[in-house]
């Protein structure tokens, strides 16, 4: 826990002049609050019996008392500021530092993971941490502040009472210590159902069309139901053991207030008399400063609670932090003048150590040959473009890009030789003309255009109510197609010596499919293309079809000639066209 804690600290150590301005205007508040009970100790001596007041001395008290709550509010309002400035530029730059991380983990993590998972990590943890940790640290300081002020004045006071006080006081620590160990690990689970429950609530929401049309409902419910539930569990658990701090806290703190009260009380009519003596207003004074006391330890005590569920946020977002990241590129050289020619040698990969997939591949590709890649799901297909780009680390063997280990150049010059359309849409919130530049940003409107005609995208871009300038994403209102579309154009305008076409034309009609099947044939001149497909009609004039099953090549040729052969690849064929 305390390493958690340095490490947050450790975030606004750049702001450390805001920490400071907090701990000075802190300091002056609550030494000029901590002032207002000797002054209303005064007031009382001064109001001796009936008939007997001092209205100018009183009026004096009374002008200071003002002057003095006045200032000690200003101080007060501005260490809230100056700290609520340290807590937000604090988990402004852990916000920044997790979205980065999730830049340069490797894919395997990021698949390893549930969207609404790491989501809930780069949101709700880190507003979990703003307001457990660095906004309850004004609490926390100003607590202990006010405890050592207090302590101070009563020692000038009374000293004896005041070691009678310090001496009752290790037992609200014990107390708060001993409930906050318990509370921890009900925080930690809490934390670990909360993402959960995020996950699962944007998995549902994201597709309720799936949902609704497989009657998924009820069960959708229960499931739901049974997280919610779970969360409920725990959170009361752990709201227990912190609510049991407060009360806890009082009851010790109510014990200090009597004695305090008590033997106070004893030394002002003079029964106790190693006590000393006491007047009224020392002793209205020294109680005030007895529950100015004992206050801040049930403020702190609150504080814990807080803090519980802010460690374990921390600790949830730490662990993303602390993640493997993409080994660095830096001293590789950058791949240029790529021609095209890919050689892939004796590759051996599988996602789970235990599950073979893909072993001892092997492949040459000429530049501007047309590779398809087709075979029953789950062969490796596109695992091979996994690889092909990198976002995975082989087993074993190589692939060689323009007779260069592809080990050997940047992963960015790598990828940036490759043009690729996936099944999955993408578009984000942006002008059309922005989502078709997107790998090209500073395209000209012309260039832009002009890929969009090739894909037979300008029609229907002229439709919507700003053409190019209509603000779209994925809940636009576009259908599938359109966005395939608008993913197609990006290519086009990209214009790699590479392309990947994993079932580029999945989401479109077969018309508009035929028009853009002519708008690839024009791209994939001269281009080295490898395409995936499930509609063997498509990919009939590739030079090179490889047929693959369990992650090995069976067959090799062209269309005709694995036709003439007779085996997996025209059984294929032959089934989709089956009456």
């Amino acid at each position: 826990m305390l390493r958690t804690l340095k490490r947050v600290f450790s975030y606004a150590r750049p702001y450390i002049r805001y920490f400071v301005l907090t701990l000075i205007f802190a300091a002056g508040g609550i030494s000029l609050s901590l002032s207002v009970p000797v002054f209303i100790g005064e007031a009382v001596d001064v109001c001796v019996s009936r008939g007997q007041v001092d209205f100018d001395a009183l009026k004096t008290i009374a002008l200071k008392l003002a002057v003095i709550v006045i200032i000690s509010g200003v101080f007060q309002w501005l260490m809230s500021l100056f700290t609520n400035k340290l807590a937000f530029l604090t988990v402004r730059d852990l916000r920044a530092d997790i979205f980065a991380k999730l830049q340069r983990v490797p894919l395997r993590y990021i698949d390893g993971h549930t969207k609404g998972e790491l989501t809930s990590r780069v949101i709700n943890d880190i507003e979990m941490i703003s307001d457990g940790l660095l906004q309850g640290f004004t609490q926390f300081f100003s607590g202990v502040m006010t405890i050592v002020g207090t302590l101070i004045f009563m020692m000038t006071i009374n000293v004896r009472i005041a070691v009678v006080v310090v001496i009752l006081t290790p037992l609200s620590f014990l107390a708060a210590s001993k409930i906050t160990k318990a509370s921890h690990d009900s925080y930690m689970k809490q934390s670990k159902l909360r993402g959960d429950m995020v996950s699962f609530a944007e998995e549902m929401a994201g597709s309720q069309k799936i949902v609704r049309a497989f009657g998924y409902e009820e069960r959708a419910m229960e499931r739901f139901r049974q997280i919610n539930e779970d969360y409920g569990k725990i959170g009361a658990k752990a709201t227990f053991f912190s609510s049991m701090t407060n009360p806890t806290t009082r009851f010790v703190n109510g014990l200090i207030y009597a004695s305090v009260g008590l033997l106070g009380a004893l030394s002002a009519i003079g029964s106790v008399p190693f006590i000393g003596a006491m007047s009224v207003g020392k002793l209205s004074s020294f109680l005030a400063y007895s529950n100015q006391y004992t206050k801040p330890f049930n403020e702190i005590s609150g504080v814990f609670a807080e803090l519980q569920n802010a460690v374990a946020s921390a600790q949830r977002v730490f662990e993303v932090l602390d993640e493997e990241e993409v080994p660095d590129d830096s001293g590789k050289e950058v791949l240029t003048g790529c021609t095209g020619e890919v050689s892939i040698e004796d590759v051996c990969f599988s996602y789970d150590p235990a599950v073979r997939l893909i072993e001892n591949f092997s492949l040459k590709v000429k530049p501007g040959q047309r590779i398809a890649i087709v075979g029953p799901t789950g062969c490796g297909k596109s695992t091979m473009i996994n690889l092909l780009l990198r976002f995975y680390d082989l087993g074993s063997g190589r692939i060689k890009v323009s007779g260069r280990d592809f080990t050997e150049v940047t992963r960015d010059s790598l990828r940036s030789s490759f043009g690729m359309v996936l099944q999955e849409t993408w578009v984000f919130t942006g002008t059309v003309a922005e989502n078709i530049a997107y790998g090209v940003p500073d395209a000209s409107r012309e260039q832009i255009i002009a890929a969009a005609k090739a894909v037979h995208a300008h029609g229907f871009i002229k439709r919507l109510p700003d053409g190019y300038d209509t603000v779209v994403s994925e809940d636009s209102g576009l259908s599938q197609g359109q966005k395939q579309l608008i993913c197609i154009a990006r290519i086009m305008l990209m214009d790699p010596p590479m392309l990947i076409l994993d079932e580029a034309t999945s989401s479109i009609d077969l018309r508009t499919e035929h028009r853009i099947q002519r708008a690839f044939q024009k791209l994939m001149q001269g281009k080295t293309s490898f395409i995936i497909a499930h509609r063997l009609s498509t990919i009939r004039n590739s030079d090179v079809i490889l047929v693959m099953n369990k992650g090995r090549i069976i067959e090799q040729g062209s269309h005709e000639q694995l036709m003439e052969k007779g085996g997996f690849y025209a059984e294929l064929y032959s089934s989709q066209f089956a009456s």
